[in-house]
């Protein structure tokens, strides 16, 4: 079923929260098994930082991080990464502790943050980050947040930092299915489209190196995947 054009709800974070904690186990058992996609344009992203000559340890911060697999999970793998991961879902969240961390003693404890909230709501110092990863969560926020969010991740790349993130391929400005995934998963998406979308990144002083319009490998609709460097 296809999303119906609708409003944007004034409690849009919390009704989103409630889907993605109440559905956490479905979305889950979908999407991991799907993230082919995904991890291909990590790995392309990761290729352009040439982690190997950088003179001290990177920054990798995964707005929409889930349940922490595989994505943060391939992030920690780079060692003496700092990886900050943001979800609104609580549930998800915990899921990652248990996923990423074995115990008290796991070293990757000392380099994981995860944070709870809106990802509008985030602040970092200004050139902090080498890498923003954002896999089928921006595309959550309406589209005049998105466009304000892109001049925020500018600000916290490093020079020579980069962006990877996939978006609606077609323009619409607000989207909703009430049933999506799971009766209790209703859901909400928004973009500019390909052109706008794209427009807006440089705008906010980024340079786009990579941006294809692919099909999701599972419902068939197509994203716009881009990396962009700062």
């Amino acid at each position: 079923m296809d999303p119906a054009t609708a409003d944007v709800p004034e409690n849009l974070k919390e009704r989103l929260k409630a889907s993605y904690d109440a559905m956490a186990p479905t979305y889950n058992e979908w999407a991991i098994p799907n993230s082919k996609q995904r991890v291909a344009y990590l790995d392309k992203a990761l290729g352009y930082l040439n982690l190997e000559n950088k003179p001290e340890a990177p920054a990798f911060l995964e707005l929409g991080c889930g349940c922490g697999l595989p994505i943060t999970q391939k992030l920690l793998s780079h060692p003496g990464t700092k990886v900050i991961g943001n979800d609104l879902s609580d549930t998800q969240l915990s899921l990652a502790r248990g996923n990423l961390i074995s115990g008290p003693e796991d070293e990757a404890a000392h380099r994981l943050e995860l944070i709870q909230g809106d990802m509008n709501a985030l602040a970092f110092p200004s050139e902090s980050l080498d890498l923003v990863v954002a896999f089928y969560s921006i595309i959550h926020l309406p589209r005049t947040e998105q466009e304000a969010l892109f001049e925020r991740i500018a600000q916290w790349l490093k020079p020579g930092g980069h962006f990877v993130a996939n978006f609606a391929a077609e323009e619409m400005e607000s989207a909703v299915m009430e049933k999506w995934l799971d009766d209790r998963g209703w859901m909400f998406w928004s973009g500019w489209g390909q052109e706008q979308t794209l427009e807006k990144i440089k705008k906010a002083g980024l340079e786009v190196v990579v941006a294809d319009i692919a099909d999701d490998v599972v419902d068939q609709h197509s994203f716009l995947w881009v990396i962009a460097k700062r």
